[in-house]
């Protein structure tokens, strides 16, 4: 196995995981459903439990302007050649309570979504839908797919969204989390980004922020070796 086997696995979204945002701020934007990301680790590593797992190691509350948010912080281990991954960080978060037009809206489902959205950001340092987070990773793949107007063009479309939509609550806590555990200079990459906080950062530069973040120090520690 070389070190692009699993990214190579698992980059590409079938279409049918795939479903377009057709309404609110991220209207242009592409969800993935959630269950492909788990047929996909199965696929890999074997059923979760036995070739893969994640382990909750942080579940935080805040208030913010009466609107509750959760924070999950995961560890996600795989199973290569016989050995146990170190653990792969992911964070997700999640509005549990939040004010509308009719009141309070308490979401009793804001912790799995949080679980669900970490899990996901653990996956993404493996490659996982890497197409569609970041089409600038040019490789024999993508120029095969130059051909297929339709996927170009929506993630171009993608792209363009990302440039220019600012990030919610929940993503800007989610990363300044994120920046706390691994202990970043975050007024360094305040001043990287020229934002004055998280919540002025677009999403294309939460997602940049992000990777940097996990580049940086998840490869002091080494996402694949012995456990």
């Amino acid at each position: 196995m070389d070190n692009m086997t699993i990214y190579n696995a698992v980059r590409r979204v079938p279409d049918e995981a795939k479903k377009p945002i057709k309404a609110g701020r991220l209207k242009g934007m592409t969800d993935i459903n959630p269950m492909w990301r788990i047929k996909s680790l199965t696929e890999q590593f074997g059923a979760c439990g036995i070739g893969w797992y994640y382990e909750v190691t942080e579940k935080d509350y805040r208030t913010i302007n009466n609107e509750v948010v959760v924070t999950v912080d995961i560890n996600l281990y795989i199973k290569v050649d016989g050995e146990w991954s170190k653990p792969i960080y992911g964070t997700g978060g999640s509005k549990m309570a939040s004010m509308e037009k009719n009141g309070l809206y308490v979401n009793d489902e804001a912790v799995k979504m949080a679980t669900t959205d970490a899990i996901s950001v653990a996956a993404k340092s493996l490659g996982m839908a890497a197409d569609v987070y970041w089409n600038n990773d040019n490789t024999k793949y993508n120029e095969q797919k130059k051909d297929n107007t339709d996927y170009s063009a929506e993630e171009a479309n993608v792209m363009k969204k990302m440039e220019t939509t600012k990030v919610d609550k929940v993503q800007a806590i989610t990363l300044e989390g994120l920046a706390n555990s691994y202990g970043a200079d975050i007024p360094g990459l305040l001043k990287y980004f020229k934002v004055n906080s998280f919540e002025e950062m677009t999403e294309m530069q939460c997602g940049q922020c992000k990777q940097m973040l996990i580049a940086k120090y998840e490869k002091k520690k080494g996402t694949i070796g012995a456990k």
